[in-house]
């Protein structure tokens, strides 16, 4: 691979990730923007919704949804992981933050360090520190164009939310 290439391969990758780094400091941003509080459980929940949608993929390929194609598939983990993080960020607000609204946001703080510590642990607990594998859901395909190669992962266009989300906060 040429010098060339590679720095066209790699500006491929950094610009997909990127593009993840972006859309969490986005909700890092809108949260500390509503409620004035840097909340270190943020991290968690997407990983939260990592493992929802993991199980829920797992769960729905081999019992209700078996044979179903990909996008079926797809479309139910990502609504149900949806659903799960926001009933989490409900539960949150409601039993963790809403008590300690008028206390010194030194209380709010520690309270988001150690929701981060409880969530971390519990799913250590129930998933086992083991990294997992996802199964591939999406087949595959890759182009190549001039040396660079580009996933669908990569291509994969962002939703209207994020580039919207980007424009508001230039």
């Amino acid at each position: 691979m040429s010098p060339i290439q590679l720095f066209l391969q790699q500006l491929v990758n950094g610009l997909t990730l990127g593009a993840i780094y972006a859309l969490i400091a986005l909700g890092y941003t809108m949260i500390y923007g509503v409620i004035q509080l840097i909340n270190f459980a943020h991290g968690e929940i997407f990983m939260v919704g990592a493992y929802a949608s993991l199980s829920l993929l797992l769960w729905l390929s081999h019992t209700v949804l078996a044979g179903a194609p990909w996008w079926v598939l797809l479309i139910c983990c990502a609504l149900g992981a949806m659903l799960i993080c926001a009933m989490l960020g409900w539960c949150i607000e409601r039993w963790a933050y809403r008590p300690i609204r008028e206390a010194p946001r030194l209380n709010a703080l520690i309270t988001a360090i150690g929701l981060s510590f409880f969530l971390q642990n519990l799913l250590m607990l129930l998933y086992g520190a083991n990294d997992r594998h996802v199964p591939d859901l999406v087949p595959l395909a890759h182009v190549q164009l001039g040396g660079v190669t580009v996933t669908r992962v990569n291509a994969t266009p962002r939703p209207p939310f994020e580039s919207m989300a980007i424009k508001e906060t230039r």
